[in-house]
């Protein structure tokens, strides 16, 4: 018996030793750059307009920001889904926001959709969604070629994660809040956004991936959460021993992410482990990091074991992506913002497309 524990404490001390031993480059996606001259790839436009159930007028809904794209492919091509703010009202939180529709074949030039393809309606999740709309969506595809999107819907009181799917990701189905079953209605009325998919690649496509007869996803933007599903509609968050939401990662007094961990695009699985993608926020004031901006958002990965997505490995201690160009230190948040929320893999590459400022969308790419 002591010879067996002795053996299972060594074998943990490897283990525990090898993941200190972690470095960047042995895990990491590193080496994502700007294509010169083509950023930024949309960009607010007052002449695009659409019917608005919400208003019951012609508006143009792409007028004051356009940012916070998710990504996907379809037929060959890439799609962006990105979050438009209307010109209504000055403030961040105080527009109406919508999801837009963009392609491209190339990764790099988009033809963009004259009408939103997720917005306020009069539908059955009206009370969730107006008057502030559907923001920050995230896009991931099944192996069979269903689209899931997690975005928030804003009503001006409560943020709510929520889940939408789709044949060909121009009609969309809301099924409404991710935890609105969770608990008993337990999590219905949190606050709760930002939505990480775990997905693999196979056969050349990135799929959602299964553990057992389950889903799982990382969420949150205060510190990173687990939750599961069968379905992909209703999610359930994991809770530690106390009954807690079970807070796998958290902020770090003196690092880039001392003030959020928010999570990106769907969470990759590599043979190092679980990537996570997400978006650090850096305090103002005592705890922040002095290397970056007061209140900036910078992109941090952090790795998760591969068979057990709840055990936390490591993470970059410095952003692989930061506020750099003008267009990502000014527009609504001038603090600086390169906010990740697409991560898509198409011609050989990987295309990362993500929110400047919460005012422009840009990309940035990864030669494999």
């Amino acid at each position: 018996m002591k010879k067996i524990y002795l053996l299972s404490l060594v074998a943990c001390l490897i283990a525990c030793s090898s993941q200190q031993d972690l470095q960047p480059e042995d895990w990491a996606w590193l080496d994502f750059q700007r294509p010169e001259g083509i950023n930024p790839i949309i960009s607010p436009n007052k002449d695009i307009k659409f019917f608005c159930p919400m208003t019951g007028d012609s508006i143009a809904w792409q007028e004051g920001d356009t940012f916070n794209p998710a990504a996907t492919t379809k037929d060959g091509k890439i799609v962006v889904m990105f979050r438009s703010e209307d010109a209504t009202h000055m403030g961040i939180g105080s527009r109406t926001s919508r999801i837009g529709y963009a392609e491209s074949t190339d990764g790099l030039h988009f033809d963009i959709q004259n009408t939103p393809v997720v917005y306020p309606a009069d539908d059955a999740q009206k009370a969730n969604e107006w008057p502030g709309g559907c923001e920050d969506p995230r896009v991931a595809k099944t192996e069979d070629g269903l689209y899931v999107m997690f975005y928030t819907q804003w009503n001006r009181d409560v943020a709510r994660l929520a889940v939408a799917t789709s044949n060909d990701l121009q009609t969309w189905t809301k099924h409404g809040p991710a935890f609105a079953k969770a608990y008993n209605g337990r999590f219905a009325n949190n606050f709760t956004k930002s939505a990480s998919i775990i997905t693999k690649m196979q056969d050349g496509q990135q799929v959602i991936a299964k553990f057992g007869d389950k889903y799982m996803m990382y969420w949150g933007e205060q510190f990173v959460n687990v939750a599961t599903s069968t379905d992909l509609v209703n999610w359930e968050p994991m809770l530690d021993e106390q009954g807690e939401l079970l807070q796998v990662m958290k902020t770090r007094p003196g690092y880039f992410d001392s003030d959020l961990t928010e999570c990106g695009p769907p969470a990759i699985m590599t043979d190092k482990g679980i990537i996570l993608f997400y978006n650090g926020k850096n305090k103002a004031g005592e705890g922040a990091d002095p290397n970056y901006t007061a209140n900036s958002y910078c992109a941090g990965q952090a790795l998760f074991d591969k068979n057990d997505p709840t055990k936390y490995i490591t993470r970059l201690d410095k952003p692989f992506f930061q506020p750099e160009a003008d267009f990502e230190k000014s527009g609504q948040y001038p603090a600086g913002t390169v906010f990740i929320e697409g991560l898509v893999n198409h011609q050989g590459k990987w295309f990362l497309y993500y929110g400047c400022a919460d005012s422009f969308v840009a990309v940035a790419v990864k030669n494999k």
